[in-house]
C-alpha cells in the first residue's frame, strides 16, 4: 500500500493535530455492538481542544468556517478509516491461510534461502510463514542479486570507504546487503498472540525510528534507501490492534515507510518491488 498524495509532504504541525485528536477523541469506537475505526468530527475536534484549552481556530474560523486545513484533516480521519476497513482488513491472513500459502509457494519456488521457524514453542514452533513467504518472493525475483534475510548486524552507509551512517537497529531484511542497501524491510507477523502486548506495539516504534534515521540521512546526505515495513496477523491488527494500524497509516503518510504491504498483498507487490530493487543495484554496480 502506497501513501494517498493528498495526504503527503504535510507539514508536522498537520500531524500534530492528527495525534493528538486520536489520543483525546480515540482511534476506535464501538457502533451498534461492532468495534469501528473512529472517525471525528469537526464538532469533536473543537470540543477536545476546548477541554485542554487549545484553540481550534486554525480548523475552524471566527466565524465558524472551516478553514483548508480543517478540511485536510477531517477528510484524512475519513480516508484513514475507509483504506483500514476496505484495503487492509480484507488483504491480513489467518495462521492456516498463511500456511496455506506459503505451502503452495515452497512446492512451487524450491526455495534456497533460510526459512526461519516462529518464537513459539511446542506445537506452535513452526515456520515462520509470513517470513518464509517475502523470503521465496525475494529470492525468485531478484535475478541473482544477493539478498541478507537475516542481517545480524547495523546497518552501515558509507561513503568514500568510510562510515557516513549506522542505524540504531538491526533491520529484517536487506538487499543486497546491511552495508549500502538499496531497500530494508521490517516483518511483523503474530499469528498466535492473543492479545496486542507491549512486544508488538514495540514493533511499530521501532519502524518509526527506523524511518525517522532513513529521513535525516535522505535529507542530510541525499542518500535514499527504500524501506518498507510488512505485517500481518489477522486476529492481532485488526481484532486487537485496530489503533496501531491507525498509527501504521499515519507513519506511512508521513514519509517514514515508502510502503506498507499488508498481508497477500506481498504477493502481487513484493516481486515487482524487487525487480526496482535489484534495476538499483545493477545500475549503481555500472557507476
Amino acid at each position: 500500500m502506497k501513501a494517498d498524495p493528498r495526504f503527503l509532504n504535510l507539514s508536522k504541525d498537520f500531524w500534530a493535530n492528527v495525534r493528538l485528536v486520536s489520543q483525546e477523541v480515540g482511534y476506535t469506537a464501538t457502533v451498534d455492538g461492532e468495534k469501528e475505526i473512529k472517525i471525528p468530527s469537526l464538532g469533536e475536534i473543537q470540543r477536545v481542544f476546548a477541554e485542554m484549552s487549545l484553540d481550534a481556530r486554525h480548523l475552524v474560523d471566527g466565524g465558524g468556517n472551516t478553514t483548508q486545513l480543517g478540511h485536510l484533516l477531517c477528510e484524512y480521519f475519513e480516508y484513514r478509516a475507509s483504506a483500514l476497513r476496505e484495503h487492509v482488513e480484507p488483504l491480513l491472513m489467518t495462521a492456516e491461510e498463511a500456511k496455506e500459502v506459503f505451502e503452495q509457494l515452497y512446492a512451487k519456488l524450491k526455495p534456497k534461502c533460510g526459512i526461519p521457524l516462529n518464537k513459539q514453542s511446542g506445537d506452535k514452533k513452526v515456520p515462520a510463514f509470513y517470513t518464509g513467504i517475502i523470503n521465496m518472493l525475494v529470492e525468485a525475483n531478484a535475478r541473482g542479486v544477493p539478498c541478507d534475510f537475516d542481517p545480524r548486524v547495523l546497518t552501515t552507509v558509507t561513503r568514500g570507504g568510510s562510515p557516513l551512517r549506522t542505524l540504531a537497529r538491526r533491520i529484517d531484511g536487506a538487499f543486497p546487503s546491511a552495508v549500502n542497501p538499496v531497500a530494508v524491510w521490517e516483518i511483523k507477523e503474530y499469528y498466535y498472540t492473543t492479545t496486542f502486548g507491549s512486544r508488538v506495539a514495540d514493533g511499530v516504534y521501532e519502524s518509526l525510528l527506523d524511518g525517522m534515521e532513513l529521513e535525516e540521512l535522505r535529507n542530510s546526505e541525499g542518500v535514499d534507501i527504500k524501506h518498507y515495513l510488512m505485517i500481518d496477523a489477522h486476529y492481532t491488527w485488526w481484532c486487537c490492534g485496530r489503533s496501531y494500524l491507525c498509527r501504521i497509516l499515519d507513519m506511512l503518510h508521513m514519509g517514514y515507510v515508502d510502503e506498507v504491504l499488508f498481508g497477500r498483498e506481498v504477493l502481487k507487490r513484493l516481486p515487482s518491488l524487487v525487480r526496482e530493487w535489484t534495476s538499483l543495484v545493477k545500475a549503481r554496480q555500472r557507476h
